[in-house]
């Protein structure tokens, strides 16, 4: 299951028999590479302990709403924060009731509440409580409201009954949770998207650079994948590896990345320029290490190709989007450079400052096009390349309805 691979799984835990099962689910769910933690409510920990819990998932168990070890005894947002997507196996009963009425009277569900990512519930419960009228409104709303109900399977229970009501085997439910990420929403299309930084070489040893670190190139290549698209990243020198199920090529400079989009672009429907290109590079490259002598040393810079504008310009053009990085006036520094290179989206974000931006493991986005802008609030970069994927995808429809029309 390489579609857990660097996820983050929020695992609830609901007194029930079932909960034995729980400690399984966790170590499955960690072999298929997911990061779990784990929250317990107080009926969980009736069948099953926080110990138990503890050594399988690797962390400590959650269990308080209000943790005054945490900070600002916010224990609730930081896991919200945290998570990727939720799944609540087993959900009792209770549990679904009051997820249904919103209410937040314990860490579990003011964790649902706070999250904006996938949920899933797996019930398990006696095949009556599970056929209950009240249950089955439960059930509906939350299908209606876009949570996954996992199951219940049907056979034998604890309480000797026969029927509907069994949570679901761990396996399957772990196969279960990594289709979470599977969106469809970019189905049978090739995707081409840069990512990192170029190197631009003055000699030997130095070059001239910037400080991308291509985490949100990478995150963004791995949304694209789970939204069903064949993805081809083209990566400048970066200290990240290769995503799994997505085809990775290397360069070093503007150069080589221009002209590895172009041998390749023929094939896309959409372009995401997520890359920081160096506008500039040496005019010359010197054959030796450039030895200390002068007080000054003048570079003559000459400019690089513009990697977006042109694959903005091909006839046809992909579905193109640009990034932008910038120190201040960010919408409208976004929307010069929509105009000036002729794009569909440019998603931009500040940088230098504290928060997000180059190397951080969060960030913040603009998005910019022609008819509006829709911000994308801070968020993990993994959470926001979903965001953004989403979005384009939505984008992307759109225009091919316009340009059939």
């Amino acid at each position: 299951m390489a579609t857990l691979v660097n996820k983050r799984i929020l695992l609830g835990i609901t007194g029930g028999i079932a909960a034995y099962k729980s400690a399984d689910l966790a170590r499955r769910l960690r072999e298929a590479g997911a990061a779990v933690r784990v929250v317990m409510t107080d009926a969980a920990c009736e069948f099953i302990t926080e110990l138990t819990l503890q050594a399988v998932s690797g962390h400590p168990v959650y269990r308080k709403l209000l943790d005054s070890e945490a900070e600002a005894a916010m224990s609730h947002i930081q896991l919200a924060r945290w998570a990727d997507a939720i799944l609540v196996a087993p959900a009792s009963a209770d549990f679904l009731a009051r997820l249904a009425q919103g209410r937040g009277d314990d860490l579990l569900t003011t964790v649902c509440l706070a999250s904006a990512v996938p949920l899933a519930v797996a019930p398990a419960m006696n095949q009556q409580m599970w056929r209950n009228p009240a249950t089955e409104a439960n059930t509906a709303t939350l299908q209606r409201r876009g949570i996954r109900v996992f199951g219940p399977a049907e056979g034998s229970q604890a309480c000797g009954d026969v029927g509907p009501g069994r949570m679901l085997e761990p396996a399957e439910l772990a196969t279960l949770t990594a289709g979470l990420f599977e969106t469809g929403a970019l189905d049978g299309l090739n995707v081409l998207i840069t990512a990192g930084p170029t190197w631009e070489a003055l000699d030997p040893v130095r070059g001239l650079t910037n400080k991308s670190s291509g985490k949100m190139g990478y995150a963004v290549a791995e949304a694209a994948a789970e939204a069903g698209a064949q993805v081809t990243l083209i990566s400048g020198p970066v200290a990240l590896a290769p995503p799994e199920r997505i085809t990775t090529l290397r360069v070093t400079s503007a150069q080589e990345m221009h002209d590895a989009v172009h041998e390749r672009i023929s094939s896309a429907a959409i372009f995401i320029g997520v890359a920081a290109v160096a506008d500039y590079r040496p005019a010359s490259v010197a054959e030796q290490k450039i030895k200390k002598t002068a007080e000054r040393l003048t570079i003559e810079l000459v400019r690089n190709p513009d990697i977006l504008a042109s694959v903005a310009a091909l006839k046809p053009a992909p579905f193109t989007i640009g990034f932008a990085a910038e120190t201040e006036h960010l919408e409208s520094a976004a929307r010069a450079k929509l105009a000036a290179k002729g794009v569909d989206l440019v998603a931009a974000n500040l940088v230098g400052g504290s928060e997000g931006g180059f190397g951080a493991d969060e960030n913040r986005l603009l998005l910019v096009d022609r008819t509006g802008s829709t911000e994308l609030p801070l968020a993990s970069k993994t959470q926001l390349a979903r965001a953004l994927i989403q979005h384009i995808a939505k984008q992307y429809q759109q225009h091919k309805q316009r340009r059939a029309s």
